[in-house]
């Protein structure tokens, strides 16, 4: 027997878009139902498991530390960063909608219950091209953890909360369509195996991207980075499977920019994995050098985190053995070492500032001894030698030289010997760089040598690609609208009562970061998407 449904709005996917167009809609009075393919203890999908930076522009924490920033100048750098193709018409309306839309998403947020830290980290400042030419990665207050559980209390704290429909462990697999208008979805409870069906005005796509299938990552691989790396990690959602990205092209959606993927160089396998192939996403120490498969730093320019994380991945790729390491010293490992994620990083998870604090300025102790004692892609050891010896039997090969792992350390050790007057040395250029400003000083060493006695032991980490956003998904337009592909007189037709937000639609119009992103950028355009599509419905219903 089929299990049947009706409301004024069906929504696909209990992640932050899915939540957030849920609220909107509530705050209208209309009835929705969401349909959630995980269990209820993951409700908010990835955004749940993030470190929870948000782009903002002229914030307020940016005044209070002296950040003179603008529109104009936010777009500026999106468009260096994000070289947009000449045919991503509505990516390049989206990127200039939310550049002017930051505001009213902090308002949005703050009203309910959303703090943020209040000093503002600076990331993709940009390697060839620019990027972020100000900090504006805004950290949430509880993490990406915290910013959930804001929206999860709203929705149930909402006084038209009768009117909203939560099931979880639904699988939704095909829209249902009549007249050509999108009436409803249908599906299968993963529970009893019973299907379900779900009438209502409008539809909204909130699934996520296709990071969580490697078979529709490796078939979307940028031509940038050549043929896919042997192993890919999944720090994506496990069901950003791309299922309903197919199931809308099957009834005529417009899907764009696939090959443009938010990938990162800092995976390791995660030594309590929560799904297959679970990764975890490093942030990469600036202090730690950036070698490839044989102990070799990486060049002409060398590898270093916070300025254009496509550029990582992209030289990794172009090795022979698509891994890398990182080898440093446990001093700089206590100081900069972190995880991009709500996952160990319990202070400010928990909003315990003390604890922050603590770790801030003692390190991160308790996840330097959980990757000492659980990750085997963690190695220390007190020498030279006995690095190279640990790091190949890891491999189960010889390909660590031993020589050029002395030489690439020996290297970077002298130049900073010689005194910073004759740094002659792009990292340490970039390390001052860094350390000009007050929110990565207290965080980055201050020209550590890695072969120290004094910060022993020594540690190699090694690290692998790590598939997790999806730059490119269904087409839409300013309203959230799905749209057909261009017919021959170049018009492209809205899809009645569909609508796609957040990750789905590529963040908006199938594509509104390019090829790169600024960070802090995904959460932002999640709300923005999914209000739009709940205050066009609202506004024409």
């Amino acid at each position: 027997m089929i299990q049947k449904y009706q409301a004024d709005v069906s929504i696909i996917g209990g992640g932050i878009a899915g939540i957030v167009a849920a609220i909107e809609l509530l705050d209208a009075n209309k009835t929705v139902v969401i349909f959630e393919r995980d269990d209820e203890r993951n409700f908010g999908g990835l955004a749940k498991e993030s470190f929870g930076g948000m782009f903002f522009v002229n914030s307020k924490q940016q005044k209070l530390m002296g950040v003179k920033d603008s529109a104009e100048l936010a777009l500026q750098d999106w468009h260096s960063f994000a070289e947009f193709d000449d045919d991503n018409v509505w990516g390049k309306k989206w990127a200039e909608k939310f550049i002017r839309s930051t505001d009213e998403i902090y308002q949005w947020l703050t009203k309910r219950s959303v703090q943020y830290f209040p000093v503002i980290h600076w990331v993709e400042r940009g390697l060839f091209k620019p990027g972020n030419s100000v900090p504006r990665f805004h950290m949430v207050w509880g993490t990406g953890y915290g910013l959930i559980q804001a929206m999860i209390k709203t929705l149930e704290k909402h006084p038209n909360c009768k009117n909203l429909q939560l099931f979880f462990n639904h699988k939704v697999e095909d829209l249902i369509k009549k007249e050509g208008k999108i009436i409803g979805i249908k599906g299968i409870n993963e529970i009893d195996k019973s299907p379900f069906e779900s009438q209502s005005a409008a539809t909204m796509i909130a699934t996520g991207g296709i990071n969580g299938n490697m078979e529709k990552v490796r078939k979307h691989w940028h031509k940038d980075w050549g043929t896919p790396p042997e192993r890919i990690l999944n720090g994506s959602h496990h069901f950003s499977d791309g299922l309903i990205h197919d199931v809308a092209e099957k009834h005529g959606a417009k899907i764009s920019n696939m090959q443009n993927m938010w990938n990162y160089a800092a995976g390791i396998p995660h030594f309590k994995p929560r799904r297959a192939n679970h990764g975890l996403s490093l942030v990469p120490p600036k202090s730690a050098l950036w070698l490839n498969y044989k102990g070799e730093r990486m060049g002409p320019v060398p590898l270093i985190t916070s300025f254009d994380t496509r550029y990582l991945v992209t030289r990794i790729c172009q090795e022979e053995k698509k891994y890398s390491w990182q080898v440093l010293n446990k001093k700089i490992a206590l100081k900069e070492l972190a995880v991009s994620g709500s996952e160990f990083n319990d202070g400010i998870k928990n909003k315990k500032i003390v604890s922050f604090l603590s770790t801030l300025l003692l390190g991160n102790k308790s996840f330097y001894k959980e990757l000492v004692e659980n990750s085997p892609d963690f190695i220390v050891a007190y020498s030279v030698e006995e690095l190279a010896e640990k790091m190949n039997a890891l491999t189960g090969t010889d390909d660590v030289d031993v020589e050029l792992l002395r030489k690439s350390i020996g290297n970077y050790d002298d130049n900073i010997s010689r005194g910073k007057k004759f740094h002659n040395d792009e990292q340490l250029r970039r390390i001052a760089h860094a350390r000009q400003y007050s929110g990565d000083k207290v965080r980055t060493s201050k020209f550590a040598k890695i072969n120290d006695k004094n910060a022993m032991p020594l540690v190699a980490i090694r690290e692998f690609i790590l598939s997790r956003k999806s730059l490119g998904g269904i087409q839409t337009d300013l309203n959230s609208h799905v749209l057909t592909p261009k017919d021959k007189a170049d018009y492209q037709s809205q899809i009645p009562g569909l609508y796609a937000i957040g990750e789905a639609s590529g963040f908006g119009g199938g594509g509104s970061h390019g090829i790169r992103a600024l960070e802090g950028t995904f959460l932002g355009t999640c709300v923005l998407t999914a209000r739009t599509a709940a205050l066009d419905f609202i506004q024409n219903k």
